[in-house]
């Protein structure tokens, strides 16, 4: 994303310190993954990860980056092959939020281990060894959803049957007022 990010995680500064390893992460995920075939690089990704820090305007929470070219990943996924270096990119913002911070971990460890693609699967993987944080717990997810809500054009919802109008609150248009519960 480079230098154009919107800012939707802050303005964080990058920390001193290199990211980590969430304690017993690894091993939970590389249980979760036995006899998932897809896992294609689950014998060598607990020693090719390359953990770095995004950079602060970048929007994604984290990104994983095979070294080696598209062609050549293809090669080495079809023949079951070492992949090589995989850096794992985290935002600075989930140090405020560890749980985010271990989900968004496994996230991008079971991308590295060749579940490249976000299906059912992943998500399912994903949140047996991690779950994702419920927005009331993560102070990060709040400043996120509340960045984009304030960068909407609608404000408030306004019911035209019974004239109940409210601020909005969400991302998704409610499907029904308030009030008397009426579809919008």
């Amino acid at each position: 994303m480079g230098d154009k990010g919107s800012g939707l995680l802050g303005n964080v500064p990058k920390p001193d310190v290199p990211p980590y390893v969430p304690e017993g992460v690894i091993i939970d995920s590389l249980a979760a993954l036995s006899g998932v075939t897809d896992a294609v690089f689950m014998p060598w990704i607990e020693d090719r990860i390359n953990l770095i820090w995004l950079e602060s305007n970048d929007d994604r929470l984290g990104m994983t980056r095979f070294e080696e070219g598209p062609g050549e990943l293809n090669r080495r996924r079809l023949l079951r092959l070492d992949p090589g270096t995989v850096t794992i990119g985290l935002h600075p913002a989930l140090l405020e939020d560890k749980i985010l911070y271990k989900h968004t971990f496994v996230h991008e460890f079971l991308h590295a281990s060749g579940l490249t693609l976000h299906s059912p699967q992943h998500d399912d993987l994903t949140n047996s060894v991690a779950p994702m944080p419920k927005l009331k717990d993560s102070p990060l997810l709040q400043r996120m959803r509340d960045s984009v809500l304030g960068e909407l054009k609608v404000q408030h919802w306004e019911c035209k049957n019974c004239g109940y109008s409210w601020d909005r609150t969400t991302v998704r248009k409610p499907s029904r007022c308030h009030k008397c519960a009426r579809p919008l």
